[in-house]
């Protein structure tokens, strides 16, 4: 399956949770609980108000080398926008890929979509719990603070 038949189908439009497209060309299906969602909005709205030369993009289909992955919540600079404007999912990552990691998640899937949005182009990655404890990660690793001036204190 391609992301593009995934559009295209029915049956998949206005579903309550987040798809994604995996190597194999299989839909993966991530229910998203209620804190998720609000800190995905909370997340949407700290990073509008923010930084002001660029877009916020909510579940943005980005094309990874193991296929279409999702962000819950990514930013993207003016030019990001304007090279991708007419794509039909990103053919690279934005600046900002937010993950907020829900319980469901492991370690190892976590780290592996970090790898995959840096190898994609973002030049951060952060990682949000339910609780709100932020992590952040660049294209060397690890880092101890974003280079974004973005306030994330009490998320929830």
């Amino acid at each position: 399956m391609k992301w593009q038949d995934v559009l295209a189908d029915k049956t998949l439009q206005d579903l309550p949770y987040k798809i994604e497209l995996n190597e194999y060309g299989k839909i993966e299906m991530s229910p998203a609980s209620f804190i998720h969602s609000l800190l995905q909005g909370e997340m949407a709205k700290r990073l509008g108000s923010s930084l002001s030369d660029g877009h916020v993009f909510t579940e943005l289909a980005i094309q990874t080398s193991m296929g279409i992955r999702v962000p819950d919540v990514s930013w993207g600079s003016d030019e990001y926008v304007q090279q991708h404007i007419k794509e039909v999912f990103a053919s690279s990552a934005p600046e900002i890929c937010v993950e907020i990691i829900s319980p469901s998640n492991s370690q190892e899937e976590i780290l592996g979509k970090v790898e995959l949005f840096i190898e994609a182009g973002a030049k951060e990655v952060w990682l949000i719990t339910e609780k709100g404890d932020v992590t952040y990660y660049g294209t060397t690793g690890r880092i101890p603070f974003s280079f974004y001036e973005i306030n994330l204190d009490k998320l929830i």
